[in-house]
């Protein structure tokens, strides 16, 4: 158990946030294919926390950035805010969604050796708490479950910096080898 505080773990998580946000690049986009030839997906990870590789536009559309990435493994922190309303008075479920959603995909993206792919068969979220803009931080937090040949299994947790879970999801993703460029 750790003895941290949830304001220490607060302040770790921003921390922690602010460095890959100094290291990124400042413009969002696609990296080419070029970019990502002859790299695993853990270094083709890797390269957009480094800096190398642009953070994709829809990190900056729902304010959340990559934050770590390792071989099965791969964390992403949000910041829920009043424009991820829905009518309820609420973050939006699919804000919830999108952010899992990241985690479970890139958390299988970091097995793939060169030259193969994935793509989303199944997605299953489980919503069990609201969420809204007096909570600073969330993270989403996607493990590899099952790696085969041709189907990957991952779940996801998002978590605030007090422990308290928001939601739970998971995912089956068909790999297969990508086209020569």
């Amino acid at each position: 158990m750790s003895s941290s505080s949830p304001d220490d773990i607060l302040a770790q998580w921003q921390a922690e946030e602010a460095a890959v946000r100094a290291r990124q690049q400042r413009d969002t986009g696609l990296a080419s294919r070029a970019m990502l030839a002859g790299k695993t997906g853990l270094q083709q990870m890797q390269a957009m926390l480094d800096g190398l590789a642009p953070p994709p536009p829809i990190s900056q559309t729902l304010d959340f950035a990559l934050i770590s990435v390792e071989d099965g493994q791969a964390t992403f922190q949000g910041r829920p805010l009043f424009k991820h309303y829905n009518p309820l008075g609420s973050v939006h479920g699919g804000w919830f969604a999108t952010l899992l959603d990241s985690a479970l995909g890139c958390s299988v993206h970091t097995t793939l050796p060169v030259g193969r792919g994935y793509t989303t068969l199944e997605f299953k979220v489980n919503l069990v708490r609201s969420l809204n803009d007096k909570v600073p931080l969330v993270r989403a937090i996607g493990r590899v479950v099952h790696r085969g040949r041709q189907v990957t299994t991952s779940e996801a947790t998002l978590v605030g910096h007090d422990g308290k879970l928001y939601a739970h999801a998971s995912t089956t993703c068909l790999l297969f080898d990508l086209p020569p460029a």
